[in-house]
């Protein structure tokens, strides 16, 4: 299942720079992440300062 930015996100753009396969974007108001790109490899949630990603 692919990985989720939830409201915690404070747009620092940490989790984007991580994505090994470029599935984060700047969205309105936080990043989202495109689940159809997402390789579940968790570095991102591991990157974000906020802890807003988990598992969706």
């Amino acid at each position: 299942m692919a990985y989720v930015i939830g409201d915690g996100c404070v747009s620092c753009g940490s989790c984007a720079g991580q994505c090994p396969v470029g599935a984060i974007s700047e969205g309105d108001g936080k990043y989202v992440i495109d689940a159809d790109t997402c390789i579940e490899c968790g570095s991102c949630a591991a990157q974000c300062p906020a802890s807003a990603i988990e598992q969706g």
